[in-house]
């Protein structure tokens, strides 16, 4: 028998964001239900589809321990409609009841028996502020890939080397990386792992309330593949657990390594909202221009005959060479361009382009004639230009 009391407000974002891993479409019917365990003063919410575990603990008045099983998603979309007044729950082998105010909910319950065990956190490997962690991550799935054909490149790929922490994603078109510090078990410690990006990007956002959030890397040699995080969001102390993606992770690394012929410095906001301007007339498929000039910077996009697009901007060029500029013009997919801008986070923008058809590197800038910040790296594929 289980009876706790809650406030409205603890139930409903708990309860959502643990229902949240569940599967749309559960391959075995329990793997819908969300597991509410009440015992000390404390609730443990769970939810698990084989891959991914998410657990939250939040404080309640307990007056009964006991274990339940119910729906989540309904559970999920009943706390976030209840007033906002505490929450009394009860539960036995059959059903529970939810009374709120004057709004009384029955629940039928599933059979806790058959619940699978939820995984066992690893073995902490270290902790990185919460905030740089959020951060770093949001700049890096953008360049993940979608296409669950290719599981390889929807993944994170998190490098431990010591004191570093490195997160790498590729979509064979475009390049993330960022390297942070942070504080390692071990400082001999090395690993690493391909998360799913996905997974990687809700965990991240949710775990911003407490300073610091904890890495969890279950060792190659225990061989079971799998990662945790636990942190604070709100309501509650959070966890996830998460089956590491199969795969190798091909090696693209050096090709961050661009060794520009041309580099172009432009002000972050002004090129963002100029690409998003002349991109509005870019036509499917198609690249949107930019030309480069000495001093300036011209982003050029159409459709056809039917509408074009062309804005200057004023930029400074370098020609490293001192042959001449060895490139005129480039060609970017604007979607890969403005992702990569809105990710760089930083006032001033430099481009460095080696060669036509070969990859351009972004990097951020402080001061428009400062050193470029090397903790964030983002390449793109350059498109083929008509002749």
């Amino acid at each position: 028998m289980v009876k706790i009391r809650l406030d409205r407000d603890v139930l409903a974002e708990a309860v959502q964001w643990a229902a949240r891993s569940l599967p749309t479409r559960p391959s075995v019917p329990i793997l819908a239900g969300l597991l509410v365990k009440a015992a000390g003063g404390q609730v443990v919410m769970s939810s698990f589809d084989y891959e991914t575990s998410a657990q939250i603990t939040v404080a309640a008045d307990v007056t009964d321990d006991g274990v339940a099983l119910v729906s989540g998603r309904l559970l999920a979309d009943i706390a976030r409609s209840l007033p906002n007044k505490p929450v009394d729950i009860t539960a036995d082998e059959t059903r529970m009841e939810l009374v709120c105010g004057t709004a009384r909910f029955t629940l039928q319950t599933l059979p806790v028996a058959d619940y699978p065990s939820l995984p066992e956190m690893p073995e902490a490997t270290g902790a990185i502020p919460s905030e740089d962690f959020a951060k770093a991550v949001s700049q890096v799935v953008v360049a993940a890939g979608r296409d669950e054909l290719l599981p390889v490149f929807t993944g994170v790929r998190m490098e431990i080397e010591g004191e570093t922490l490195s997160l790498l994603a590729t979509d064979r078109y475009r390049m993330a990386l960022k390297e942070l510090d942070w504080n390692p078990r071990s400082t001999r410690g090395e690993g690493a792992a391909l998360v799913p990006a996905r997974v990687l990007a809700e965990t991240a956002k949710s775990m911003t309330a407490g300073e610091t959030v904890t890495l969890s890397l279950s060792s190659a040699a225990t061989g079971d593949g799998l990662i945790g995080f636990e942190g604070t969001g709100a309501a509650g102390v959070r966890q996830i657990t998460t089956r590491l993606l199969d795969g190798e992770f091909p090696k693209v690394r050096h090709l961050m390594n661009v060794q520009a012929s041309v580099s172009v410095r432009a002000n972050t906001a002004e090129v963002i909202a100029a690409a998003k301007r002349v991109g509005l007339v870019a036509e499917r498929n198609t690249s949107l221009r930019m030309l480069i000039a000495d001093g300036s910077i011209t982003l050029e996009a159409a459709t056809g005959d039917q509408a074009q697009a062309v804005e200057a901007l004023e930029a400074v060029v370098e020609d490293t060479t001192g042959a001449g500029l060895s490139m005129t013009a480039a060609g970017f997919n604007p979607h890969y361009l403005s992702d990569a801008l809105a990710a760089l986070d930083s006032p001033y923008v430099q481009f460095s382009f080696t060669q036509p058809g070969k990859p351009c590197l972004l990097t951020g800038l402080n001061e428009l004639d400062g050193e470029p910040l090397v903790d964030y790296k983002h390449v793109i594929m350059l498109m083929r230009l008509p002749a």
